[in-house]
C-alpha cells in the first residue's frame, strides 16, 4: 500500500512530521521561558525597584534627620534658612521616590507594611514641626530634649517600617530568582525529552523514506545500465505506481520504441546507402547543365551591360535637354516680366499725357477768361475817353497775350491728343505683345515639363536596366554557387554513403529479442526514366537599325543531356533530364 505513495507526498509526509515535532519542542521551549520570563520580569520590575526606592527613601530620610539635628545646633537665622531648605529638598525626594514606590506594592502584606510605616512617619512629621518651632523660638533645650526623645523614638518606628519593606521585597526577589531557576530546570529537561524523541521521529522517517526510494532507484538504475550496454531484451519488473513506478514504465516504454526504432535503422541504413549512389549519379548530371546555364548567363549579363550603358547615355541627353529647356523657360518668363513692367509704363504715359491735356484746357480757359476781361477793360476804357486810353492800349496788348496764349494752347492740346491716341495705340500694341508673351512663357514651361517627364521616364529606364542586370549577375553568381552546392552534394552522398555502411555497424550493437541476425534492406523499384531531350540555349536577337551597337552573345552550343543511367536499386523523382522538375 505505501508502495503506491507518490514520492513528493511522502516527503511531504515526512518533513510534516518533522515540521510538527519541531513545533511541538518550540511550543515546550515557549511555554517554559514565558514562565522564566514572568520570573524575571517581576523581579527587574518590582522587587529591585521596591528595594532600590525603599532604600532611597531611607537615605533621604537619613539626611533630613540629620539636618533636624543641625537646625537645633544652629544660632542664626540665616543658619535656620538655609537648614531649613535643605530639609525641604530632602523631604521633597523622599516624597517623590515614596510615590514611585506606592505604585509597585504587589500584595496585602506589603500594603501592611506600608500602611504602618506611613503612619509612623506622619507622627514623626508632626513631631518634627513642634521641635522646628522650638528651635525657631531659640528653646534649644527643649527642641533637644523633643529631638532625643519623642522625635527619636517616631523616627525609629519609621526607619523599622521601611526596613521591615526592604526585606519583605528582598524577600520576594529572592523567591522569583528560585522560581526562575526551577523552570530552567524543568524547560532544560523537557526540551532534552523533547529532542530525542524528535531525533529518534527524524531517524525512523528517514530509514524508510530512504529505503522507499533508493531500492526502486536501484532497479531503474540497472535497467537503464542494460539499455546503455545495447541490451534491449530484459524485461522489467513493476511494483509501484509512484513516481519511480512510472519512471520504470518510461523506461520499459523506451526499451520498446528503441527495438522498433532499431529495427526500422537496420533495414534503412542499406536502402540509404544505395540510395546515395543514385543521388551522387544525379548530382553529377545536374553539376553539367548548371554549368552551361552560368555560360548562358554570363553572355546574357554582358549584353545586359552594353544596353545598360546605351539607356544611361539616353538618360543623360534627356537631363541635358531638360536643363537647356528649363533655362529657356527662365528666359521666357524674364522677358514677361520686361514686358509687363513696359505695359506699366506705358500706362503711366499716357495717365501723364491726358493729365496734361486736362491742364491745357485749363490753360484755354484762363486765356479764354482773359480775353474777355480785355475786352470788358477796352469797353471801360473807351468809356474814360482820353483819361482811359493808356489803360485800352494795355487791355489791347492783354487782349493779344490772351488770344495768342489761346492759339498756342490749342496747338499744344492738338498735340497731346495725337501723342495720347498714339500711346493708346502703343498700349494695345503692348498688350498683345504681353500676352503673346505669357502665351509663349506658358509653351516653354509645358516644353519643360514634358523634357521633365522624359528625363525622369529616361533615368527610371536607366535604374530597371541597371537592376536587370543586377539581378542577370546575382543569378550567375547563384548558379555558379547552385553548381558549388551539386559537387558539395556529390562528396556529401559519398560521405552518406561512408556513413549509412557504419550506422548498420552502430545498429547491430543492440540485441533484440527474435532478431538476432542483420536486417534485410527494403529494395526500391526505381520508376521509368523519361526519355532524354536535348536542352539548346535559347540566340541572342541582333540588335535592330539604328540602335546603339554592341556584341551578340554568341549561341550557346546544342548539347545532348545524358541520358539516364541504369538503376538497379533507386531512382530520383521526376527524371534526372528534367530541369524543371529539379
Amino acid at each position: 500500500m505505501l508502495k503506491n505513495i507518490k514520492i513528493s507526498t511522502r516527503l511531504a509526509g515526512t518533513l510534516a512530521l518533522l515540521l510538527a515535532t519541531m513545533v511541538a519542542t518550540v511550543a515546550i521551549a515557549l511555554l517554559q521561558m514565558g514562565s522564566m520570563r514572568a520570573d524575571t520580569q517581576t523581579i527587574t520590575d518590582n522587587w529591585l525597584p521596591s528595594v532600590e526606592l525603599v532604600n532611597q527613601m531611607n537615605t533621604q530620610s537619613s539626611d533630613f534627620r540629620a539636618e533636624e539635628f543641625h537646625h537645633v545646633v544652629a544660632t542664626d537665622a540665616q543658619s535656620m534658612d538655609r537648614i531649613e531648605k535643605s530639609m525641604a529638598s530632602s523631604l521633597a525626594a523622599f516624597d517623590k521616590e515614596h510615590k514611585g514606590y506606592v505604585a509597585l506594592i504587589s500584595s496585602d502584606e506589603e500594603q501592611r507594611l506600608h500602611d504602618a510605616f506611613q503612619s509612623e512617619w506622619k507622627k514623626y512629621l508632626e513631631v518634627h514641626d513642634r521641635m522646628l518651632a522650638l528651635s525657631r523660638a531659640n528653646e534649644n533645650e527643649k527642641a533637644r530634649a523633643l529631638l532625643e526623645g519623642e522625635s527619636q523614638t517616631a523616627f525609629d518606628n519609621a526607619s523599622a517600617g521601611l526596613v521591615k519593606l526592604v526585606q519583605l521585597n528582598s524577600q520576594g526577589a529572592h523567591d522569583a530568582a528560585t522560581s526562575a531557576e526551577q523552570s530552567y530546570l524543568h524547560a532544560r529537561n523537557t526540551l532534552a525529552v523533547a529532542l530525542v524523541v524528535a531525533v529518534a521521529v527524524a531517524v525512523a522517517a528517514g530509514m524508510w523514506l530512504m529505503r522507499s526510494i533508493t531500492a526502486p532507484l536501484n532497479q531503474a538504475l540497472a535497467v537503464a545500465e542494460r539499455v546503455a550496454q545495447g541490451d534491449l531484451t530484459s524485461s522489467i519488473a513493476i511494483h509501484s505506481s509512484d513516481e519511480i513506478g512510472q519512471v520504470l514504465q518510461a523506461l520499459q516504454r523506451m526499451q520498446d520504441s528503441l527495438v522498433k526504432v532499431v529495427s526500422t535503422v537496420r533495414m534503412g541504413s542499406e536502402s540509404v546507402s544505395t540510395a546515395s549512389v543514385q543521388i551522387s549519379e544525379g548530382n553529377h548530371d545536374l553539376s553539367a547543365r548548371t554549368e552551361s546555364q552560368a555560360s548562358a548567363l554570363e553572355q546574357t549579363a554582358a549584353s545586359m551591360e552594353e544596353l545598360s550603358s546605351t539607356v544611361r547615355q539616353n538618360a543623360d541627353n534627356a537631363a541635358q535637354a531638360n536643363q537647356l529647356a528649363q533655362s529657356a523657360s527662365s528666359v521666357a518668363v524674364e522677358g514677361g516680366q520686361v514686358v509687363s513692367q513696359v505695359v506699366d509704363t506705358m500706362r503711366g504715359i499716357n495717365e501723364s499725357s491726358r493729365k496734361i491735356a486736362d491742364i491745357i484746357n485749363v490753360i484755354d480757359g484762363i486765356a479764354f477768361q482773359t480775353n474777355i476781361l480785355a475786352l470788358n477793360a477796352a469797353v471801360e476804357a473807351a468809356r474814360a475817353g482820353e483819361q482811359g486810353r493808356g489803360f485800352a492800349v494795355v487791355a489791347g496788348e492783354v487782349r493779344n497775350l490772351a488770344q495768342r496764349s489761346a492759339q498756342a494752347a490749342k496747338e499744344i492740346k492738338q498735340l497731346i491728343n495725337d501723342s495720347v491716341d498714339r500711346v493708346e495705340i502703343g498700349n494695345a500694341l503692348v498688350d498683345k505683345a504681353g500676352a503673346t508673351m505669357h502665351q509663349l512663357v506658358d509653351s516653354v514651361r509645358r516644353v519643360t515639363d514634358i523634357m521633365g517627364e522624359i528625363s525622369a521616364a529616361s533615368k527610371e529606364q536607366s535604374d530597371g536596366v541597371s537592376q536587370i542586370g543586377e539581378a542577370v549577375t546575382q543569378m550567375d553568381q547563384v548558379t555558379q554557387q547552385n553548381a558549388a552546392l551539386v559537387e558539395e552534394m556529390s562528396a556529401a552522398a559519398s560521405s552518406l554513403k561512408t556513413q549509412a555502411s557504419d550506422l548498420v555497424q552502430t545498429v547491430s550493437v543492440f540485441r533484440i529479442s527474435g532478431h538476432t541476425q542483420q536486417a534485410t534492406p527494403r529494395t526500391y523499384s526505381p520508376p521509368a526514366a523519361p526519355p532524354a531531350r536535348t536542352v539548346a540555349a535559347k540566340p541572342v536577337t541582333p540588335p535592330a537599325p539604328g540602335t546603339a551597337p554592341r556584341k551578340a552573345a554568341p549561341q550557346a552550343a546544342s548539347r545532348p543531356a545524358k541520358p539516364a543511367p541504369a538503376r538497379t536499386e533507386v531512382a530520383i523523382a521526376g527524371g534526372s533530364d528534367d530541369w524543371e522538375s529539379f
